[in-house]
């Protein structure tokens, strides 16, 4: 009888959640209570700011008020409003525009833990994508695991004649930024609660997560928010021009202003009052992706980031940043060679003879590839480039460079030439897969160092601990650059004439 009440008092113990969880906290707002999932607290749907609804929408994000009674965020918030979810991961989760929340997953045990914190933040071209999802492998060793969400295409990032009016700063825009930025103060301000230390933050993100984490390098309302900064696939160091044009530039904020009123008038209303009243699914069904982007409103953003960075007017903290080596290939499809030709001319105008000679196509087959090509390098690969060498030469933070070439059957789409496609990198990083077969052994290796890079650089700034290929600050014309294929070593920046033709490129452009 006493072994039958030990058997069934043990295996009651071992479903009740260990008590050294922080499973119930206290926030800015109140009492908050999260849930027992894979060993650790998880905090689902922290509503860091009101519902952007009505008359809020379009307008900066609201502080959350305080609430009664004890918050329970146990269910995933809705994804903002979007036309689809590619690889985000949404699954049934609905969509809404009261979807301001971030998530905490943390192994604390103590509120005066004061462990470290990586904070991500989503890509999808500003336009797709979700905050959920969990990353257990970091924060079982030790980390606290942060997403947020904030509000994408025309609802985050519609600029207009009156809206910037309704603005005391004069501005419009760049919503879904100040949504990251009011995530990022919360967890500043609320992160010890869960056992955090708001000094040892490091945010990071891929693709439109990537362009977000560079924009907020620069950002002087992202002063003290972070102590760390990772960069996959993305950066902001374009020239400001009235158009895009195809990735090369940011857009002037009268342009961006200008591409409201257009929006406003497709929609046959007369006013910001009418648009307010549409549908949000029937906004996001009817805007094409891209274009609505994040502007330089002269606050938020405050300039050219090149500019800012030649001056030092940046956040200088230590950063990884990299690209994929065949990034394009996610983006384009065949096409014949001659109407490659006639777009180059009408993008690059007089620079497109020395474009075509360093990406020549003579059929659909290598116009795909060299299109793939110009887009890895123009709205990836050179951002890159020019963020390493102007940090390195403006700044005190430590550099980590890497280049990411390794095909595998892991990720979403694998390029018809091998490479590494836009995304593919994401596997290696925080160990799911994305095929039907598991790692390989050589993979299964460089899963093992590659995350242990990123884990070991939010613990400390610094990648690199015994036992891993040491990857050194970056120097410009060094081999400094991590070459991630088939195993890890250092080399030289790839693809050189490249990254130089786009560099003289667009220095070219600002100074029109």
């Amino acid at each position: 009888m006493k072994k039958t009440l030990f058997t069934l008092l043990s295996g009651l113990l071992m479903t009740i959640p260990s008590q050294a969880q922080l499973l119930r906290t206290t926030v800015s707002q109140g009492e908050i209570e999260g849930v027992n999932e894979n060993g650790f607290a998880l905090y689902k749907n922290i509503p860091y700011a009101e519902a952007p609804v009505g008359n809020l929408r379009w307008k900066a994000p609201v502080p959350k008020a305080p609430w009664k009674g004890i918050y329970k965020a146990d269910q995933w918030g809705a994804r903002p409003p979007q036309i689809a979810d590619p690889n985000q991961g949404g699954g049934s989760i609905p969509m809404s525009e009261d979807c301001l929340y971030l998530s905490v997953q943390t192994p604390a045990k103590s509120k005066d833990d004061k462990l470290p914190v990586f904070v991500m933040i989503h890509g999808g071209g500003f336009t797709t994508g979700t905050y959920s999802g969990t990353q257990d492998s970091f924060v079982k060793e030790g980390i606290i695991y942060c997403s947020i969400e904030y509000r994408l295409g025309i609802l985050g990032f519609l600029s207009h004649p009156e809206l910037s009016k309704e603005s005391d700063k004069g501005i419009s825009g760049n919503y879904g930024l100040m949504d990251q930025l009011l995530a990022l103060q919360w967890i500043h301000d609320n992160i010890a609660a869960f056992g955090g230390d708001p000094e040892k933050v490091t945010i990071a993100g891929e693709s439109a997560g990537g362009i977000s984490v560079s924009m907020l390098c620069a950002s002087p309302l992202a002063k003290g928010l972070f102590r760390g900064a990772i960069c996959e696939s993305g950066s902001s160091f374009w020239p400001i021009a009235e158009s895009r044009n195809g990735n090369t530039a940011m857009t002037t904020f009268k342009s961006a202003e200008q591409i409201g009123l257009d929006l406003q008038k497709k929609f046959g209303k007369k006013n910001i009052k009418q648009l307010r009243q549409v549908p949000a699914e029937e906004l996001v069904k009817d805007v094409q992706m891209g274009s609505v982007w994040p502007v330089v409103d002269g606050y938020i953003i405050t300039d050219d980031q090149y500019k800012l960075y030649e001056k030092g007017e940046y956040n200088d903290v230590n950063v990884i940043i990299g690209t994929n080596s065949d990034e394009g290939m996610l983006f384009t499809r065949p096409m014949p060679a001659d109407m490659y030709k006639a777009s180059m001319k009408a993008t690059y105008g007089e620079w497109a003879d020395k474009l075509l000679e360093i990406y020549p196509a003579n059929n659909e087959m290598e116009a795909c590839f060299a299109i793939a090509d110009i887009f890895r390098d123009g709205s990836f690969a050179w951002g890159t480039y020019a963020w390493a060498n102007l940090q390195r030469k403006t700044g005190k933070g430590n550099v980590y460079m890497y280049y990411f070439d390794q095909d595998s059957e892991q990720t979403i789409f694998r390029s018809p030439r091998g490479g590494a496609i836009h995304v593919a990198e994401m596997p290696f990083i925080y160990g799911y897969t994305f095929g039907p077969k598991p790692f390989t052994t050589l993979e299964k290796h460089m899963v093992d160092i590659i995350s242990k890079y990123w884990i070991n650089f939010t613990k400390t700034g610094d990648p690199n601990s015994e036992g891993l290929p040491y990857w050194t600050n970056y120097e410009q014309g060094q081999p400094t650059v991590m070459i991630m294929k088939n195993g890890l070593h250092l080399d030289n920046v790839q693809n050189q004439k490249q990254m130089d033709f786009f560099e003289e490129y667009f220095n070219a452009q600002r100074k029109k």
